[in-house]
């Protein structure tokens, strides 16, 4: 969800290397994107983030103020490169009629739960970590799974479901449910949950 390299792994798109980033910002960002994806907000520090991408405090400091403006940052590039650069792409590659899309969520989740580095929803985890509704970033992460179910309502709405809003919602629980399964180490969360989605699909007018 910045730019991104092309080539896949499985699961997901394939992450620069922040060392081979000559551009400090973009190593800063990108450091703080493995970090911050991999062990969450409150577990990184700034000094971590200055050692692994090789700069100087002042300069990250002059490029991003703050460590929330970094996180900011970080859910900026995650919403761009998963949400869109991923698991809408996944989606559209998968099928072609718009319910078939929203069911292929489910089996992108699949392929990622399998995934040996499998690190979770960032913006889940984010609002685990920083439940301050006053907060920026508190306020980005909830912004960016809205979107995720957006997502999930258009695809509703192009295949001319009458229910769109309500079912997107229904299926977009059903998604994070399966998300903090495969978490606690239930990999095969995803296709557990498929048949129940697909009879939400069904039955909805």
């Amino acid at each position: 969800m910045g730019a991104v390299e092309t080539g896949e792994r499985r699961g997901r798109p394939v992450e620069p290397d922040p060392l081979r980033i000559k551009d400090a910002r973009q190593r800063i960002l990108e450091t703080a994107y493995k970090l911050f994806s991999r062990h969450g907000i409150h577990a990184v520090g700034i000094d971590r983030i200055i050692a692994e991408a090789d700069v100087a405090k002042a300069t990250l400091y002059h490029h991003f103020g703050s460590k929330e403006a970094l996180v900011v940052a970080f859910l900026d590039l995650r919403n761009e490169r998963w949400t869109y650069g991923w698991l809408k792409g996944e989606a559209e590659r998968r099928a072609i009629d718009p319910y078939g899309r929203v069911l292929a969520f489910f089996d992108a989740f699949d392929d990622w739960f399998h995934d040996p580095a499998f690190e979770g929803c960032s913006f889940i985890g984010t609002l685990l970590e920083i439940n301050d509704p006053a907060s920026a970033v508190h306020n980005q992460a909830v912004r960016y799974l809205a979107s995720i179910r957006e997502m999930v309502q258009e695809f509703l709405e192009d295949g001319g479901m009458l229910a769109a809003e309500s079912v997107s919602y229904q299926l977009q629980i059903l998604m994070m449910g399966a998300i903090v399964s495969a978490s606690r180490g239930d990999i095969d969360a995803a296709q557990r949950i498929r048949p129940l989605a697909a009879s939400l699909l069904a039955g909805a007018p």
